[in-house]
C-alpha cells in the first residue's frame, strides 16, 4: 500500500477498540477515519467507512460483526480483522494466532479476511496446537484447561460492576464461570488444535484489570512423550519477540496471572514432574489476548514488523 493506510475502527469505545486506537493513532504510518458520536450508531455511514477503508477492525458483538462484514462487500480490497467470535472457525477466514506455525503466518500475510483468536483460546491454542501436530498429544484426548482472566475481559458492564465504589463482595474473589461448559471459545479450542474432544474448560474471573493465565494439566501416562519432548517442541517454535518459551518463569514459586498486564507478549513454559505436568500461557487478556493480536495481523498484512506499536 502507498502512503499512509487507511483505518477503520467499528466499536472503537468499547475496551478492544479502544487499545487498538490508542497503539495506532500514535503511529506515522496510519490514517485512522474517526466517526463522531451520531455516525458511528448510522449503518450508512459505517458503510462508507469501512469501503473507504484499507483495513476495517470488527470490535462489536459477534452479530453486529456478521452485518458489518455485509457492509465491506462493496469494496473486496478492504481487509477485516474482526476480534469478535463470530468468524473465527468459518472457511474463507484466517486464524489469527501466527506463532502457532510457520504456514499459518504466511497465510495471515496474504489474507483479507482475519479472525483474531479469542482471549481464553489464544493461550489454549499456543500450548495444545503445536503438541497435537507434533502426536505428543493425542488428538482424542480428554483434556482440561483452567483459565483465570482480569475482569476488564467482561466489558464495560464488569468493570463497572468491578470499579464501583460499594461492589459487591462477592466480586472481592475469584468467580468461575462457564460453568455449564457451554463457553464460547470452546469451538476454536477444539477445531484450530485438531482435537476430537472440547476440552473440559474452567474460565475464572478475578479482582484486577487485566492480564491472564492459561493452565493445562498433562499426566505423562496419556502423552507420548516428555516434559523434556514438550520443552523441546516450545523452545524451537517459541523464540519470541512476541510469543516466548521462558524455562523458568514464575515467582519464586508461584506464577502470578497479572504478570503480562499492558503487554502485547506471551510467556509460555512447562512446570511439574516426570508423571505429571504443567502447560502455562501467561499474557494479557486485552494484549495477545485481543487488540495486541489483532495489531500484529495487520502489521504482517502490511509487510511491516510484526512488533511495531506493540509494548513488549
Amino acid at each position: 500500500m502507498c502512503g499512509k493506510t487507511k483505518v477503520f475502527i467499528d466499536g472503537r469505545s468499547g475496551t478492544t477498540g479502544l487499545r487498538i486506537y490508542e497503539r495506532l493513532e500514535v503511529r506515522d504510518d496510519i490514517s485512522l477515519i474517526v466517526l463522531n458520536e451520531e455516525q458511528r450508531k448510522d449503518a450508512s455511514a459505517r458503510k462508507q467507512a469501512i469501503r473507504d477503508s484499507d483495513i476495517t477492525f470488527l470490535c462489536l458483538p459477534d452479530s453486529a460483526a456478521i452485518q458489518a462484514v455485509s457492509l465491506a462487500d462493496g469494496n473486496p480490497d478492504t481487509i477485516i480483522i474482526d476480534t469478535s467470535t463470530a468468524h473465527r472457525t468459518l472457511a474463507g477466514w484466517e486464524y489469527g494466532f501466527p506463532e502457532i506455525s510457520v504456514t499459518r503466518c504466511q497465510k495471515i500475510k496474504k489474507s483479507k479476511r482475519i479472525a483474531v483468536p479469542g482471549c481464553h483460546a489464544s493461550g489454549f491454542a499456543a500450548l495444545t496446537a503445536p503438541l497435537v501436530s507434533a502426536g505428543i498429544v493425542p488428538n482424542n484426548a480428554h483434556l482440561c484447561c483452567f483459565s483465570l482472566t482480569g475482569y476488564s475481559g467482561g466489558g464495560k458492564q464488569m468493570i463497572a460492576e468491578y470499579e464501583a465504589p460499594k461492589k459487591n463482595s462477592l466480586l472481592t474473589a475469584p468467580r468461575q464461570y462457564g460453568i455449564t461448559q457451554e463457553h464460547k471459545h470452546l469451538l476454536e479450542m477444539q477445531k484450530i488444535c485438531g482435537l476430537k474432544y472440547k476440552p473440559a474448560f474452567c474460565p475464572t474471573v478475578a479482582d484486577f484489570y487485566s492480564g491472564m493465565e492459561v493452565t493445562i494439566p498433562l499426566f505423562a501416562d496419556d502423552i507420548h512423550g516428555s516434559m523434556k519432548d514438550i520443552k523441546k517442541i516450545y523452545s524451537e517454535l517459541y523464540k519470541g519477540p512476541v510469543v516466548k518459551f521462558t524455562e523458568h518463569g514464575d515467582e519464586n514459586g508461584f506464577l502470578s496471572a497479572e504478570a503480562f498486564s499492558g503487554r502485547d507478549s506471551m510467556e509460555i513454559s512447562v512446570y511439574g514432574n516426570d508423571e505429571r505436568i504443567i502447560l502455562s500461557a501467561r499474557y494479557d487478556n486485552l494484549g495477545k489476548g485481543a487488540s495486541g493480536a489483532a495489531i500484529e495481523c495487520m502489521n504482517l498484512v502490511l509487510g511491516a514488523d510484526p512488533c511495531k506499536g506493540l509494548l513488549l
